[in-house]
């Protein structure tokens, strides 16, 4: 079983921008990334077909995570070449929210 091509970008990409880790997944039947992110459990699966095109709307799960400081995250992502996809905006006595886009949909 090969490595996607986007796969290690994808990888570096989340580890840099939130200090992910990934394991590949023995014995598995796709190529399958467990993810620590020393709170949520989470998986990295190799796309199955090109990425749609810029401004296509979502595509595929959409996924919200808390994070200690959204606007240092914000200036990480944006120099490991991602981008924004919504505004950060408040979620009136909850949370300020906002929505990147990884380096692969920039």
């Amino acid at each position: 079983m090969n490595s996607s091509p986007q796969t290690p970008r994808a990888r570096a990409f989340y580890e840099n921008v939130f200090g992910w880790r990934f394991t590949r997944a023995a014995g598995s039947p796709i190529e399958y990334w467990r993810i620590d992110t020393n709170g949520i459990r989470g998986s990295l699966l190799a796309r199955p077909a090109p990425p749609p095109p810029a401004g296509a709307g979502t595509t595929a799960f959409t996924c919200s995570v808390e994070i200690n400081d959204f606007d240092a995250r914000a200036v990480v992502n944006l120099a490991q070449g991602g981008g924004t996809a919504l505004r950060k905006f408040a979620v009136p006595g909850v949370c300020w929210q906002g929505y990147f886009l990884d380096s692969e949909r920039r």
